[in-house]
């Protein structure tokens, strides 16, 4: 395995990325020899800090002491390091203790980190993103107590949305916050709250959903910061239990309970929601990298033991490297494809995402709104589909402890289940990307994808030719879907259809820009050439 090929292919693709040009005219200070030296610093980071603590975090997992979630030795130090190091804070502004660096870049780092530990990246996630939204939506006191401690990495956060009877529906959920001589004051239950409490920073603050007043459905709910404790003293939050998971056993999972909780409110009352989506978006664009880094580590492990695993060829001869079987041949080009096309995808995501804060026009906006569903899901579902694919190469061994394919697969299982199911994901990407929006983001995306696939069609005229005739059907099918808005059931039920149409278009597209790549055109070469003989 190794982590310097994955930076080194990070970087190669960013050099591809036609958005990535257009912010380095904008952004100076990110000069080539800059940003490579922060991608090759963040493997060996990831490589040398973070790694060992992933097998530990998996066999050992944390557990409840005396009340308080305990963490196997070595996370809390590795933590603060990873944030004095600078990595929880590197896009956060610079006025509140950040390295106002690129999102690109920290898109560009975070696959690997979370390669490196994905459980303990669970912690880094939640509170990267909760700087963010503390910075846009907490006033100046909040904002000068919160945001040095977060980067710091003195403190942390959480997200609590999910409760016993409302998960996605958040609509229906039931802890109240009342207000008293100008405090609030939270009651109620949370569950599924990753770190909700840990021994790794000395003091941990819920960014929690809570309802104000008796309107029905999301009106009614706002958007508070709760501390685990204040002035040294607990504040009415306690863990009832840590969830016994198929994986990611280093990052505790905590059913949570809130009794007259002292908490501050967020923005505007009854806006809570749409307030905490600065936070939600982070984090699915989060979890499209953990699915990355997995299959990053996958794909890597499958082609050293393929290139080592010596079996089969002429039995009068000495067997062969398995990489030499025209079928191991096909995985490993599926494996590697799969891999290279998410990473391509989610630095495309990400350069659009920062050049949307920078040039006018909702273009851009609306195209990263319509491309988020997708990272979220697709770069979940790669993660386990990599891993679990690696595993079929390496046969009986994969499926053993002696490789860390197993926890790959366990550990990934989780993505697409949580910050928004796969559902929910279709839904979001039906009901408010192509009938709210009006298709907006759809209509950029096709024009993106269209101007750099004639780019290629002299070099690659039949790979140029099957993007556009899949970009083509896009277009006929989400017409087909805009007007199944009168059956709305009829529609809701092909959602996910929908979307997996949507992301092998996007697939084609990044596929194209790959073919400029070293590794994925010699596979792609190779595997043409098998595909002719089946032909």
């Amino acid at each position: 395995m190794s982590f310097a090929d994955q930076a080194d292919r990070t970087l190669e693709i960013l050099a591809l990325t036609p958005g990535w040009h257009r912010l380095c005219d904008l952004r100076p200070d990110c000069d080539d020899e800059t940003v490579a030296a922060i991608v090759v610093e963040a493997a060996n980071f990831a490589e040398g800090v973070l790694a060992p603590l992933n097998v530990v975090g998996d066999r050992i997992g944390a557990k409840i002491v005396d009340g308080r979630v305990k963490m196997p030795e070595g996370f809390g130090e590795v933590f603060r390091q990873y944030a004095q190091a600078g990595w929880l804070g590197m896009d956060v502004p610079e006025g509140f203790g950040g390295q106002s660096v690129p999102l690109t870049l920290q898109a560009a780092c975070a696959p690997l980190f979370e390669r490196g530990c994905v459980a303990l990246m669970m912690a880094a996630g939640s509170t990267r993103a909760a700087a963010h939204l503390l910075a846009e939506a907490a006033d100046e006191t909040i904002v000068g107590e919160w945001l040095p401690k977060l980067v710091a990495g003195e403190w942390a956060a959480t997200i609590c949305i999910s409760e016993p009877e409302a998960g996605s529906d958040v609509g229906r959920l039931r802890t109240k916050a009342v207000e008293r001589n100008g405090e609030w004051f939270v009651t109620g239950q949370k569950i599924w709250i990753s770190f909700g409490d840990h021994d790794m920073a000395s003091r941990v603050g819920h960014c929690l959903l809570a309802r104000t007043n008796d309107q029905p459905g999301t009106r009614g709910i706002s958007l508070f910061l709760v501390p685990n404790e204040i002035d040294g003293k607990s504040n009415g939050v306690f863990v009832d239990r840590i969830e016994e998971k198929m994986g990611l056993h280093g990052s505790p999972t905590c059913a949570m309970r809130f009794d007259d909780a002292n908490g501050v409110m967020l923005g505007k009352q009854g806006r809570g929601l749409s307030q905490l989506f600065t936070m939600i978006e982070l984090m699915r664009l989060s979890t499209g990298c953990q699915g990355l880094g997995l299959a990053s580590a996958a794909a890597d492990i499958a082609e050293e033991y393929a290139s080592q695993r010596r079996q089969g060829g002429r039995p009068d001869q000495p067997p062969v490297p398995i990489e030499n079987h025209p079928d191991v041949q096909r995985q490993l080009f599926e494996i590697r494809s799969t891999t290279e096309i998410l990473r391509a995808a989610i630095l495309e995501l990400a350069t659009s995402m920062d050049l949307s804060k920078i040039e006018e026009g909702p273009e851009l906006e609306d195209f990263t709104g319509w491309m988020l569903p997708l990272i979220k899901h697709f770069g979940a579902e790669t993660g386990f589909n990599v891993a679990n694919a690696a595993m079929q190469v390496l046969g009986g061994a994969g499926y053993t402890r002696d490789w860390p394919l197993e926890q790959y697969l366990r550990d990934a299982r989780v993505m697409t289940i949580y910050e928004g199911t796969t559902g929910m994901q279709a839904l979001d990407f039906l009901t408010r990307r192509l009938w709210r929006d009006e298709g907006r983001g759809l209509t950029i995306f096709l024009q993106k994808a269209r101007d750099e696939i004639d780019a290629y069609a002299i070099e690659h005229p039949q790979a140029s030719e099957a993007a556009l005739a899949a970009l083509d059907g896009l277009e006929r099918l989400s017409a087909r879907m805009s007007a199944m808005q009168s059956d709305p059931e009829a529609a809701l039920y092909c959602a996910d259809a929908y979307m997996r149409a949507a992301w092998a278009a996007v697939s084609l597209w990044m596929a194209l820009r790959l073919s400029e790549t070293k590794v994925v055109a010699s596979l792609a070469a190779q595997f043409a050439f098998h595909s002719a003989r089946c032909a």
